[in-house]
């Protein structure tokens, strides 16, 4: 059969190993839903497959098969599920999935559901080869650091071998280009490679990296392209889990900075998988993004902030120490300052909370001012109820909004009020008790409590 057809051409499949019993992570849930960048590792794994314009995937399941299948699962990449219920290697993993190979796609890809660092890249030039003749294309990477990986064997620009450590003479333990365990193979081939693998090893297990040397015996051609040997870093423990997200966040952070973002000290800042943040959006030390995020263009997030779920639209500032929980959306150039926390809340535009507040449940009109210690008491111990605060009012410091109530366009609440009725447009409100002064009645005080307090100690 010819394959001169382009990469973009030729239909795929992507065989994703997701199986293991992630033993080595100590988890009461399967590694490749442990997060990266708040996101199940295995659905960065099926982002990538969808980015190179893989057709179809076959998903091979074990432990929280319903789980994994869940968090793979993408409106633009097709995906079935396939069981495997005995652990016998990589080779017989990836037969797991034998019915959707021998729907006959011109290539299979084989990934793992543990790499979540892997890009399109890699596996756009795999099929690229595959689309120029090759039969078995293995991805790898050169390191400085070869320890623990096979060794790809290469020959004239031809792979002949994977050949793990433990059975690597010293000259080929030298060799700083190993496997990364991903592959990619002419379609029309892959389950005649597979069937032939066998498993006279010490573990009695089929392994997917004898398909190099089966498919050399068939006559196939077999070749191995390089890639990062960060896009490949698999997951097994708990500590190579922090490396990938910190490696991850390295990745992320670079790209928003090049593309206008300006960070103080970009390796404090984290990163969830969907932030959005706009050109010239400038991000100060210690910012958390947690996920559904956007940012606009000229807005400032001022240190110690943390932002899940908000929306900040151009020329806003938040913080320093200011938390956006979900629901939060502050308007063009709206000011949330310092220890103030937001939640399913409106900011009008222009509109400024400096400092000391909650504003929970509500909508503040633009250009109102918050000033500060001002609660919107917005839950009576069952139902959450909403605050309204118009345009241009001004909430005096220490007051408390008890929802559900409206305040007018222009309104003036007095520092100290407890509100509890509607203020009309233009209104003062005071809500607080008259001031009574007791002459004298503090240094009475003052002698009765000593007092009260040398009878209560114990005799010297």
């Amino acid at each position: 059969m010819s394959n001169t057809r382009t990469a973009e051409a030729r239909s795929c499949l992507a065989v994703v190993l997701a199986a293991g019993e992630s033993t080595r992570m100590k988890s009461s849930i399967s590694k490749v839903l442990h997060p990266v960048a708040g996101r199940a590792m295995i659905a960065h794994v099926m982002e990538a497959l969808a980015d190179a314009g893989i057709e179809a995937a076959a998903l091979v399941v074990g432990r929280d098969a319903d789980a994994v299948a869940a968090a793979a699962q993408r409106a633009d990449l097709p995906v079935s599920t396939h069981l495997q219920t005995q652990r016998l290697g990589t080779g017989h993993a990836v037969l797991a999935a034998r019915a959707a190979i021998a729907k006959g796609y011109d290539d299979v890809l084989v990934v793992f559901g543990d790499t979540p660092l892997i890009t399109a890249g890699p596996l756009k030039a795999a099929r690229e080869r595959l689309a120029a003749g090759e039969d078995v294309v293995v991805i790898g990477f050169h390191t400085d650091r070869p320890t623990g990986y096979g060794r790809l064997i290469i020959e004239n620009d031809t792979l002949l071998a994977i050949r793990e450590e433990k059975d690597a003479s010293e000259t080929e333990r030298a060799i700083t280009y190993c496997n990364g365990g991903l592959m990619a193979m002419n379609g029309r081939r892959a389950l005649d490679f597979l069937d032939a693998i066998g498993n006279a090893n010490a573990k009695g297990e089929y392994y997917l990296t004898d398909a190099v040397e089966v498919a050399r015996a068939a006559g196939a051609r077999t070749i191995a392209i390089e890639a990062p040997e960060t896009e490949l870093m698999g997951c097994n423990t708990r500590a190579e889990l922090a490396v990938i997200e910190a490696a991850w966040q390295a990745r992320r952070r670079h790209a928003l900075m090049i593309s206008g973002v300006s960070m103080i000290a970009p390796e404090t800042v984290f990163l969830s998988h969907d932030t959005q943040l706009a050109q010239d959006v400038l991000v100060e030390p210690n910012v958390v993004f947690g996920p559904g995020v956007t940012v606009e263009r000229d807005a400032v997030i001022h240190a110690f902030s943390h932002l899940e779920g908000a929306h900040v639209s151009a020329g806003a500032t938040v913080g320093p120490y200011a938390r956006l929980r979900p629901g939060a959306h502050l308007g063009e150039h709206a000011k949330v300052g310092n220890f103030c926390e937001i939640k399913k809340a409106e900011i009008g535009a222009g509109a400024k909370v400096n400092h000391l507040t909650y504003i929970g449940d509500a909508f503040v009109g633009a250009d109102t001012n918050i000033g500060a210690g001002t609660v919107t008491c917005n839950y009576d111990g069952v139902n959450k109820h909403v605050t309204r605060i118009g345009a241009k009012a001004f909430i005096g410091s220490n007051s408390s909004l008890v929802a559900p109530v409206t305040i007018g366009d222009g309104a003036l609440v007095a520092s100290g009020s407890v509100i509890t009725d509607d203020v009309p447009d233009d209104a003062a409100a005071f809500g607080r008790a008259r001031q009574t002064i007791k002459p004298g009645r503090a240094k009475l005080l003052r002698e009765r409590y000593l007092a009260e307090k040398a009878a209560k100690s114990p005799k010297g």
